[in-house]
């Protein structure tokens, strides 16, 4: 097994392997990059950002559409030894404030069209600078390349995303190039990529599925990644057939959007033969999507489980005959085990957290060892979702410890919509909790108490918190009680207001 000292090695070894072969393809309008333009296109953007003082150590927010210019971006902060710290494209403006704050960017590459939302980082002490990125060459033109960072290590961070915590405030996980390596190369090989595979990059790319699934095992296998804006159920298979698809990234809700989109099949004309698999992660598939979506496309759909602290994928189902329906499969090259509360491994079939250790699993959260220490405890990482695994080894994720929503795979964290209701002044008591969805798989549903006197609709409650919160993490429905249920304790009962709804 190869050994590389960073990610630019890799991209190196690729690039003097096959040269003119086309690494990035862009769906909208055509572009191409061989492996040799596309690490001269990196080369010139880490000069860019160089020249406004971006060194190895240094985080460079990203805040761009699903773009070519965003996989540029990320390899370039790579090529100094920057940390690149994607940003949630759905957030407003005061949570882009407070990642890029908290994260003390350096410097921020932005999309034209999020213009309108980054007045408040203008002002941040740490942000030297703001560039914009709509079109490498044109933002590169007066930029040659500089040369990679030599002393950049796999113990080297290269990614801070941000992911909610138990405080609902959140956190800043690190990732390393060692990280990001071993899981492109744990993916890539358990579903046997090679260099003829063309990978369809359509999940978001401020999330780690896109850069792991689609784009860094693409590199690793030396194949092809394909990027595409964002899911369109209309021009889906049009896009298959056109680029000879082989395998992409998805969450449960797409596959139900082909579904309703095409309930005969794939249309008439288009080669879709090349389709390998469907590769589905972020919340479980169910069992009667799958079926349904094998037996209309005549496409494999393989889960996996993982989460932004492993990189991004720590199992997958065998991409074969051997999946195991409703499991989210096998370790792919971490361990891993189902633990009680204190620790102990537990015996096969009986719940308990799922923990895991192994070279795709995060460094520790940024500025924050409290957290590190807890979610590290006894040398495994907690992951605060219940499951167990059967005789066979295969692992089934049945819920969540924490009371974590998970809507159309992004992650939501109750608490903080729960502050924003409270900041409303007719509101006395709140309380939001995750609702199965046949299509997002789970949708936000609040609860609320009104104060004595306070008068509120739950329009005006919902435009309320679309004010202050991006709009996938709004309550959709809202419901008014006279009381939240409440334990012994004083501890809010989910589990009943999520009957209730």
């Amino acid at each position: 097994m190869t050994t590389f000292q960073n990610i630019t090695a890799l991209l190196q070894d690729r690039v003097e392997a096959a040269p003119d072969k086309v690494f990035l393809f862009s769906q909208p309008d055509g572009r191409q990059f061989t492996y040799s333009q596309f690490a001269d296109a990196v080369a010139r953007t880490a000069a860019l950002l160089a020249g406004e003082g971006v060194a190895k150590g240094d985080v460079v927010s990203l805040l761009m559409p699903n773009s070519v210019e965003y996989v540029i971006a990320y390899f370039a902060c790579w090529r100094l030894g920057a940390l690149a710290g994607p940003i949630n494209s759905h957030l407003k403006e005061q949570e882009i404030s407070y990642v890029v704050s908290n994260s003390e960017a350096k410097a921020l590459l932005v999309g034209s069209e999020f213009l309108p939302v980054i007045n408040q980082l203008r002002n941040l002490p740490t942000l030297n600078a703001v560039i914009l990125f709509d079109d490498e060459a044109q933002a590169t033109r007066d930029f040659t390349k500089v040369e990679a960072t030599a002393d950049v290590t796999l113990d080297d961070e290269a990614i801070i995303i941000y992911t909610s915590g138990t405080t609902g405030k959140p956190k800043g996980c690190l990732l390393t190039h060692g990280n990001v390596v071993a899981n492109a190369r744990q993916i890539s090989q358990w579903l046997g990529f090679n260099e003829s595979d063309r990978l369809l990059t359509m999940m978001p790319l401020f999330h780690m599925n896109a850069v792991s699934v689609t784009t860094m095992s693409a590199l690793y296998a030396g194949g092809s990644s394909v990027v595409s804006p964002k899911f369109s159920a209309s021009r889906f298979w049009q896009i298959v057939s056109d680029y000879k698809i082989t395998s992409f990234g998805s969450v449960a809700t797409m596959l139900s959007m082909l579904l309703t989109t095409y309930p005969e099949g794939v249309p008439a004309g288009l080669q879709t033969e090349q389709l390998r698999f469907a590769m589905c992660g972020s919340a479980p598939v169910p069992a009667e999507t799958i079926k349904r979506f094998e037996e209309t496309f005549h496409c494999l759909v393989i889960e996996g489980y993982g989460l932004s602290e492993s990189t991004c994928r720590s199992t997958f189902n065998p991409p074969d005959e051997n999946r195991r329906a409703g499991s989210c499969g096998l370790p792919i090259g971490n361990e891993m085990r189902v633990v009680d509360d204190d620790d102990t491994e537990v015996a096969d079939g009986q719940l308990g957290e799922i923990v895991l250790r192994g070279d795709n699993v995060l460094k520790g959260y940024y500025k924050n060892p409290e957290a590190t220490a807890v979610a590290f405890r006894n040398g495994w990482f907690h992951t605060g979702d219940i499951g167990y695994r059967d005789t066979e080894g295969f692992y089934f994720i049945v819920d969540r410890k924490s009371d974590m929503i998970i809507r159309g795979g992004e992650n939501i964290y109750p608490r903080e919509i729960d502050e924003v209701l409270y900041q409303h002044p007719a509101v006395s008591a709140a309380a939001v909790v995750g609702v199965p969805d046949d299509l997002y798989g789970e949708e936000v549903a609040g609860f609320v108490v009104l104060r004595d006197g306070g008068e509120a609709s739950e329009r005006e409650l919902i435009e309320f918190c679309k004010a202050r919160l991006a709009d996938y993490k709004c309550p959709k429905t809202i419901r008014f009680v006279k009381d939240i249920p409440k334990g012994p304790t004083g501890k809010l009962l989910k589990r009943e207001l999520a009957k209730m709804a």
